[in-house]
């Protein structure tokens, strides 16, 4: 405030000034720490996401994460893909409950007790009645989505199951696409003594698995079965066209800023080469 003038402000109005510069204090410091949380949760989230394997004989393996799109909310989204003692790859996706920093904390300890206990059980039923047990015991006030695959290689097999997680997609090279409805149970660390069914398919020369989180398929106007079959129908069409895993997964992130997806998403792309 300024005048053109000497001025001699009275005490009101030198208290309304004073208020207001208080205001604008107190608005500037929680502003900063708002920052300063969301870049402690991205910064903690994107350290806790894995590198893929390279040269995975037979495989493309890609991922992609986007954080929310208003970059204020931090998600719990994760994948994974490692090998296993006997040569097959295990692969994970999931999302844990939250858009925090507590959200990321969990996702982490989510996706390192499922990597441990995978990396000695080649059964995905398995891991997630032991992951679901271990979180159950902690006593976690939070619960994750999952799905855990186990492909050999070599002759294309896929064991799966999913704990409360999106379904699976297939797409191939002719352009077609499905989706797998995995057997399983609920989302991890909510129900004690839990099993997890799981089912076992081909995964065909020229084919990929599109593992998503609900961010990628699901959005204002959008529901669940048609993101779903955008997401099949990117993924049909980029293999049709030739694409590897990496320019396919890269499609599909890209469709959701399209259709204006506000949530965080991860994508994991897993095609069979030979």
């Amino acid at each position: 405030m300024t005048y053109d003038s000497e001025h001699h402000s009275p005490p009101h109005e030198r208290a309304l000034m004073s208020t207001l510069s208080d205001l604008a204090g107190q608005a500037l410091r929680r502003i900063r720490l708002q920052k300063a949380r969301v870049e402690l949760a991205l910064a903690l989230q994107q350290a806790m996401l894995p590198t893929l394997p390279e040269h995975l004989p037979g495989l493309e393996v890609a991922a992609r994460y986007r954080p929310s799109q208003d970059g204020l909310d931090i998600g719990g989204d994760w994948y994974d893909a490692f090998v296993m003692p006997d040569g097959a790859i295990a692969l994970e996706i999931g999302d844990a409950q939250g858009h925090d920093v507590d959200a990321a904390a969990f996702m982490g300890q989510v996706r390192s007790s499922v990597r441990a206990i995978a990396a000695h059980e080649p059964d995905p039923g398995t891991v997630l009645t032991r992951t679901n047990e271990l979180l159950v015991t902690m006593g976690a006030a939070r619960f994750a989505s999952c799905t855990v695959l186990h492909l050999d290689a070599p002759d294309g097999q896929v064991t799966g199951t999913s704990a409360g997680h999106v379904p699976l997609l297939c797409a191939h090279n002719d352009g077609s696409h499905e989706v797998h409805e995995l057997p399983g149970g609920p989302v991890l660390g909510i129900v004690p003594d839990t099993d997890y069914p799981q089912a076992t398919f081909t995964l065909d020369k020229d084919s990929a698995l599109v593992m998503v989180t609900d961010g990628v398929v699901e959005g204002p106007g959008l529901t669940l079965d048609a993101g779903l079959e955008l997401a099949g129908t990117l993924a049909g069409e980029a293999l049709h066209a030739g694409l590897n895993a990496e320019a396919t997964a890269d499609r599909i992130v890209d469709a959701t800023v399209s259709v204006g997806h506000a949530d965080d998403v991860a994508v994991l792309v897993i095609r069979r080469t030979e």
